[in-house]
């Protein structure tokens, strides 16, 4: 990782319960930012934001649901992390643990009330190498070269503006970062996503596939994607909307 890019990264450190002011979300796909006009549509139905609890974290452990993911997702001490939709934080807390003191996780959401309370969970547990940041619909708002892992676990259906998301995102891995989706195939609007259309996605922006797996315990999948060729520009982004209807 580069020098400036870390320094970046522990400024945010530095204040770890400070919350950046981030758009509130949209009612409609007709409410869109103006941020987000210069990128072609999603074209697909969106699921509403649920609730910040996927399942209660004592099942999750039980079925090895973290660790699985981490270790799927080659998380070692020092490894720095962006946990995007990190709600009540169960993958924050335990990537804290795995990164060690060394390592770094940036917690970022756009609920502001989840974020506060994981603010105080990361207080109460004196965990010193997270940082909570809240994000947009339509952008991350991640530091620059920064991370070696992004995960977004259950949340990038939620996505309204995936197109903008996903290419904004982009600047923020290191070299030979990755980003770790697991999600459920489901169609949109039902808290999931057909593996497909998530692959079709990342594609127009300037990823590719690098790992998949369909063996949680609790059901759903891992997608690993790394960066490939130039990022386009965002007029010239291909969707994925003649291939893959709403539905």
């Amino acid at each position: 990782m580069r020098t400036n890019a870390r320094l970046s990264f522990l400024a945010i450190i530095a204040v770890p319960l400070l919350l950046v002011s981030g758009c509130t979300p949209a009612g409609t796909a007709d409410e869109r930012s103006e941020s987000a006009e210069a990128f072609p549509r999603a074209e697909r139905l969106v699921s509403t934001a649920g609730d910040t609890e996927f399942s209660t974290e004592a099942a999750r452990d039980e079925a090895g649901e973290a660790e699985f993911v981490m270790d799927w997702a080659g998380i070692q001490l020092g490894t720095t992390v962006a946990d995007i939709g990190a709600g009540e934080g169960y993958y924050t807390i335990r990537l804290a643990d795995r990164v060690g003191p060394k390592g770094r996780v940036l917690a970022q959401d756009i609920n502001r009330d989840a974020l506060d309370r994981l603010g105080d969970r990361v207080t109460r547990e004196q965990l010193d190498n997270v940082a909570i940041k809240e994000g947009a619909l339509d952008d991350p708002r991640l530091p620059e070269n920064s991370f070696d892992r992004v995960f977004m676990v259950h949340m990038y259906h939620e996505i309204s503006e995936p197109y903008a998301f996903l290419w904004r995102m982009r600047p923020a891995l290191a070299k030979g970062g990755q980003v770790i989706v697991v999600d459920r195939d489901r169609p949109t609007a039902q808290h999931g996503i057909p593996p497909k259309l998530l692959f079709c996605e990342f594609d127009a922006v300037g990823y590719r596939l690098t790992g998949f797996t369909e063996q949680l315990k609790l059901g759903g999948y891992i997608a690993r994607f790394e960066v490939s060729g130039q990022r386009p520009e965002p007029s010239k982004i291909k969707t994925c909307a003649s291939r893959y209807p709403q539905n």
